[in-house]
C-alpha cells in the first residue's frame, strides 16, 4: 500500500462575500480534489486545541498523528530538529523573526520576505553584539530563524512554561505595544528585541533594502519558545516508512523528530512563487522508495497572512492541477493499491490574517475507502458528512488503517 498525504496549508476559511458566499476552496477550480471527494470520504477533523496556541507546530504534530496535548513543548525546537541541532534537556529554543514594525505597528512579520544571505548578515550582527554566552542566533530560511539558550552552571534558564510570546504574524497591521513577552524571562526577550532595533537601524542591509524600495528589518521577534521534545518513530507506531516534501523548517523539524527523510525540491520557496509542479514530481518519484510521502505547500497560508484573496484561490488551483492531479494520475495507473489524503493543518482567515481554532476538512480515497455521498471538497461538504474528529491526531491512523 501506498500512501500520500497533501497539506494545502491554512487554506481553510470563512465564506467570503466577493466570492458570493463561498469560501475560498470551495470556489477555488479543483478538480483533482473534487474527484477524490467523489471517489472516498470527506469529514472534519480539529488540530488545534482549544488551550494551545492555533498554529501550524501544533496543527501538523497533530496531523501527523501525535497528540500536542502529550507532545507538544514549543514551535522552536520542532524548527531546530530541521537544521539537526541537538537540544539539552535543560536547553531552550526561541523562534526570532525577522520583522518590519514602524510606529508600533507590525508592517510585515517577514520584513518583506527578506533573504536568507541577507538575514544571515543581520544575524551575524545581532551575535557580535550580544554579551551573554548562553544566547546564539543561528539563522534559517528567510525571517524565520532561531534563538538558542544553553544553560551554564549556576546561570539556569529563566523561562518556563508560563513564559508566553505572541506569534508576528497574528499581529499583522495591529499595535505590537500589549503584545511583548510576559511572564518568567520576559524581560530578557523584550531587551535583545529593544537591542536589535538599534543593531539594524543603518545596518548596510537595511540601507539596501530601502534603496530598493523594500521593507526593512527593523528588529528581532522573540517567540514560539520551547524545550526539547521527544516523539516516538512514525515506523515503530504504523509500520510505514515515510518522506517529507516541504520548504518550511517547522515541517522538516518533524519529520526529522518521527524519522521521515526529507526530501528537498529545487524551487520550493514556501510561498506563493514555489514550483508546485516540481513538487508534484519529487513526490511521484519518491513513492518508489517510500511507503508514504507527505506533500506541505505553505503558500495557502501566507496568502491569508497577506490578506491577499486572489493569491490563496489560485494557490490552491496550483495544488490541486500540479501535485494533486499528477500525483492521483500516476497512483491509479501504477497498479499499486494505494490510499491519497488532502487536509490542512489549521484555519487561517482572509479577515484576520491568521490561525485560528477549529475544524478543516478532509478527504480521502483509495483502497479500502468505501466512498460516501460527497461530490465536491470544501468546507460545506466536509461538515455535511457527518465525520467528524474533534481529536484530529485520530485522523492518521484512520487514514492508514482505512474505514
Amino acid at each position: 500500500m501506498k500512501y500520500v498525504i497533501i497539506i494545502p496549508d491554512g487554506c481553510a476559511d470563512e465564506p467570503q462575500e466577493s466570492l458570493g458566499g463561498k469560501t475560498p476552496l470551495e470556489s477555488a477550480n479543483t478538480p483533482a480534489m473534487d474527484s477524490l471527494a467523489r471517489d472516498g470520504i470527506v469529514g472534519l477533523a480539529n488540530h488545534t486545541p482549544k488551550h494551545l496556541p492555533a498554529g501550524s507546530s501544533v496543527a501538523n504534530m497533530s496531523l501527523l498523528g501525535y497528540s500536542p496535548l502529550e507532545n507538544y513543548t514549543g514551535r522552536a525546537p520542532l524548527e531546530a530538529a530541521a537544521q539537526g541541532i541537538e537540544l539539552g534537556e535543560d536547553d531552550w529554543c526561541i523562534r526570532c523573526n525577522l520583522v518590519n514594525v514602524e510606529d508600533q505597528t507590525m508592517k510585515s512579520f517577514t520584513a518583506g520576505h527578506i533573504s536568507s544571505d541577507e538575514a544571515k548578515t543581520l544575524l551575524q550582527t545581532a551575535q557580535e553584539n550580544v554579551t551573554d554566552s548562553r544566547l546564539e542566533f543561528i539563522p534559517g530560511v528567510s525571517y524565520r530563524n532561531l534563538l538558542m539558550f544553553r544553560p551554564t552552571a549556576g546561570n539556569p534558564a529563566p523561562f518556563s512554561q508560563e513564559t508566553r510570546a505572541t506569534p508576528p504574524h497574528d499581529l499583522t497591521d495591529k499595535s505590537v505595544a500589549e503584545d511583548f513577552p510576559r511572564g518568567p524571562g520576559s524581560d530578557l526577550l523584550v531587551e535583545l528585541m529593544q537591542q536589535s532595533h538599534d543593531w539594524f537601524e543603518g545596518h548596510e542591509v537595511n540601507q539596501k533594502r530601502a534603496a530598493d524600495s523594500k521593507p526593512t528589518a527593523s528588529n528581532v521577534w522573540l517567540w514560539g519558545l520551547g524545550q526539547k521534545p521527544n516523539l516516538a518513530p512514525f515506523e515503530q507506531i504504523h509500520g510505514v516508512k515515510g518522506a517529507m516534501i516541504t520548504a518550511v523548517d517547522l515541517l522538516r523539524g518533524l519529520a526529522a523528530l518521527v524519522g521521515w527523510d526529507r526530501i528537498e525540491v529545487p524551487g520550493a520557496t514556501g510561498y506563493t512563487d514555489t514550483d508546485y509542479a516540481a513538487k508534484g514530481k519529487y513526490a511521484i518519484d519518491a513513492l518508489s522508495n517510500y511507503d508514504l510521502v507527505c506533500v506541505h505547500v505553505e503558500a495557502p497560508d501566507e496568502s491569508s497572512h497577506e490578506g491577499d484573496l486572489e493569491k490563496k484561490v489560485k494557490s490552491l488551483e496550483e495544488i490541486d492541477g500540479k501535485i494533486v492531479g499528477p500525483i492521483l494520475e500516476h497512483l491509479k495507473a501504477s497498479g499499486e493499491e494505494f490510499r491519497l489524503l488532502v487536509t490542512p493543518d489549521h484555519p487561517t482567515y482572509l479577515s484576520t490574517k491568521t490561525h485560528t481554532h477549529g475544524d478543516v476538512p478532509f478527504t480521502i480515497a483509495g483502497n479500502g475507502v468505501e466512498p460516501d455521498a460527497a461530490e465536491n471538497y470544501c468546507e460545506k461538504t466536509c461538515a455535511a458528512s457527518g465525520l467528524s474528529m474533534p481529536n484530529g491526531w485520530d485522523l492518521m491512523p484512520f487514514f492508514i488503517k482505512g474505514n
